[in-house]
């Protein structure tokens, strides 16, 4: 389900250097976040998101998550823009 949000949205930021930059600017609608991501490296994210009320929602792969996303390699963190 997630992922189809993620392969139909118009625009999408990967990463999550990139993630905390659009929370931070106001420009993501939800993100997008694999469970088999390293916790210390969504950390941020999840931090980030909660203080900005932004929905987060939670996928199994970052292979997957990543292949929705139209790359080659896995994404833990994408923030669906508005």
């Amino acid at each position: 389900m997630s992922y189809e949000k993620v392969t139909q949205a118009k625009s999408v930021i990967i990463g999550t250097k990139q993630t905390v930059r659009a929370l931070k600017n106001n420009l993501a609608e939800e993100i997008v976040i694999a469970r088999d991501a390293d916790p210390n490296l969504i950390r941020q994210v999840i931090q980030t998101a909660a203080e900005f009320n932004v929905p987060i929602t939670y996928v199994d792969s970052m292979k997957k998550l990543g292949k929705a996303c139209r790359i080659d390699v896995g994404a833990s963190t994408v923030a669906i823009n508005k």
